[in-house]
């Protein structure tokens, strides 16, 4: 890569993103079919594999970073991208129809128990950027297991919320929409409706494979950027690169919305952050060395402003602003200025 020129590279980059998103947006749609008949995510297993292809950018992008043994870069990516897929719920804000802002209308505190798992993660993420980088069992770091163990317990958790809830709550006013993708859109068909299940697996695999190649274009073409210009990878990381790999995320995102499925947008953003800081352990893997102690102070600043956003929205679901600006909730807007002011930061602790 360092012998191409500035604008392949950014070429390299743009394709890598524009494969990502469309790639991404089928493998989102071929994912709910996949799960609508087979019920992946009535079993552990499943909810893994779920997860997993929901995180494809990501977990392109880990490997080939960590491969390089570019670790800010992966880190920065992993924990940086917390804040910037959080901010994908202010894009889908300004798409939601009616008067009412998005955290109004989810009306259901199953988002708030998966942002605490968010955040119980984000809290892993604090300790494992302070540990020294000489802690480590087979050159995995001991926060990259228990982030495991964490997430693993928080979806054991929300899975049995889900099938039989201690409570019950009336949120007047909240439209949250369907509760899973699983259950059938009451105007809207499923995706690949009259498919073939093989013609679907095919569909996912292909989107799979496109997936990982266009992380893999990304990651490189940032490390090539990164060194080029002298930006720290961590802020590269956090910023550029999180934000091509959660253009799947906006898409799928903003069509939600627009179906009225308020609930299923926040749970889609808090359960891809939460599984998202899992890849830490592959990363250190492939590395042979703890990824998430590289850059700590960096690292931390970012898990601090991923879990202030997580917070807010957290809070708003429960809260419930009633008003909009300029087509934006008030915590969407409050989100926005957090984010700036917490990007400002981290260049100003990288530099």
């Amino acid at each position: 890569m360092e012998s191409l020129s500035t604008l392949a590279l950014v070429g390299i980059f743009s394709g890598g993103a524009i494969a990502t998103w469309i790639a991404g947006v089928y493998l989102s749609r071929t994912t709910d079919a996949l799960d609508f008949r087979w019920k992946l995510g009535d079993a552990l297993g499943g909810m893994i594999l779920l997860s997993v292809s929901g995180s494809l950018p990501e977990v392109a992008i880990t490997i080939s970073a960590a491969a390089q043994h570019n670790l800010p870069l992966a880190a920065g990516n992993l924990v940086g991208g917390i804040a910037m897929q959080t901010m994908v719920l202010a894009i889908c804000d300004m798409f939601v129809k009616g008067k009412k802002p998005l955290s109004y209308l989810v009306g259901s505190l199953i988002p708030v128990l998966e942002a605490s798992l968010v955040m119980a993660i984000l809290a892993v993420v604090f300790m494992g950027a302070m540990l020294p980088r000489s802690v480590a069992v087979f050159g995995v770091s001991p926060a990259s297991i228990v982030i495991i163990v964490v997430w693993a317990l928080g979806i054991a958790m929300l899975n049995k919320v889900r099938n039989s809830p201690a409570w019950e709550i009336t949120m007047h006013g909240s439209k949250p929409g369907r509760p899973h993708r699983r259950i059938p859109h009451p105007t809207v068909r499923h995706p690949y409706e009259k498919w073939s299940t093989t013609r679907i697996v095919m569909l996912f695999l292909l989107g799979s494979m496109v997936t990982l190649v266009a992380g893999a274009a990304l990651a490189i073409s940032s490390a090539a950027f990164s060194d080029r210009f002298h930006i720290n990878g961590v802020v590269f990381g956090a910023t550029i690169l999180a934000a091509a790999s959660a253009l799947p995320e906006i898409s799928t995102g903003i069509a939600a919305v627009r179906l009225g499925d308020h609930q299923l947008v926040m749970s889609d953003v808090f359960g891809g952050n939460a599984f998202q800081i899992c890849l830490f352990v592959l990363a250190d893997l492939i590395a042979g060395a703890p990824a998430l102690p590289q850059s700590g102070v960096q690292n931390g600043w970012l898990a601090a402003v991923g879990l202030l956003l997580t917070t807010l929205y957290a809070s708003s679901v429960v809260m419930r602003p009633a008003k909009r600006y300029l087509r934006l909730g008030l915590d969407s807007v409050v989100a926005i200025l957090a984010f700036v002011i917490g990007i400002a930061g981290l260049f100003l602790i990288a530099h």
